[in-house]
């Protein structure tokens, strides 16, 4: 007969998931998700069959799930406008000045990382990048409706562009952590929406 679980599989996510976030897939091993998490290999290959990987996918889908919203705030909101997408913006810039932040989005260090060599985790990528697209281009069109942007704009184009733009921009603040930099690549994005 199996011996019951002894620990809590959401908190070993979140352990597991700060880990990837710090060091990156590859640079994690069996061994740092042992110390990270205080479960053994066996327990870990036990409760997420396919190991490693296993854990890391569902790290990705534990990041969407409870860090995503957190940094999403007010922009995921119903009526959300120019304001709140600033607010994303503005807010990206406030993390990646900190060391924590620093460390950036699991997300967008997945996508640098294994999306091009890992489907799966690509697809987690391609859902994510969706999703902020999603919220731009309904922030965009509602200030489009406000007259907060001319209206010649197009939401859907212009959110593709922010997005692209909001992920260089967390790339950039990895290795050039300087607020002037950062701020000048948010001016002149909401500049070109006027």
């Amino acid at each position: 007969m199996p011996r019951p679980r002894e620990f809590e599989p959401d908190t070993v996510l979140d352990q597991a998931m700060r880990k990837f976030w710090e060091r990156g897939y590859r640079a994690t091993s069996i061994e740092d998700l042992v110390k990270a998490t205080g479960v053994k290999p066996g327990s870990i290959y036990s409760a997420f069959p396919g190991g490693k990987r296993a854990l890391f996918l569902k790290s990705l889908e534990r990041y969407s799930k409870l860090v995503v919203p957190q940094k999403l705030g007010e922009l995921e909101a119903p009526g959300a406008s120019l304001t709140e997408l600033r607010g994303y913006f503005d807010g990206l810039v406030r993390d990646l000045l900190s060391p924590e932040g620093r460390q950036g989005c699991l997300l967008v260090n997945t996508a640098i990382e294994n999306a091009a060599e890992d489907d799966e985790a690509a697809a987690v990528v391609r859902g994510h990048l969706a999703r902020l697209e999603n919220c731009m281009a309904a922030a965009l069109d509602t200030a489009r409706l406000r007259g907060e942007v001319r209206t010649s704009l197009d939401p859907a184009g212009t959110a593709r562009l922010l997005v692209a733009t909001c992920q260089g921009l967390m790339v950039v603040g990895k290795a050039n952590p300087d607020e002037a930099v950062l701020r000048a690549i948010t001016d002149n994005a909401f500049a070109a929406l006027a």
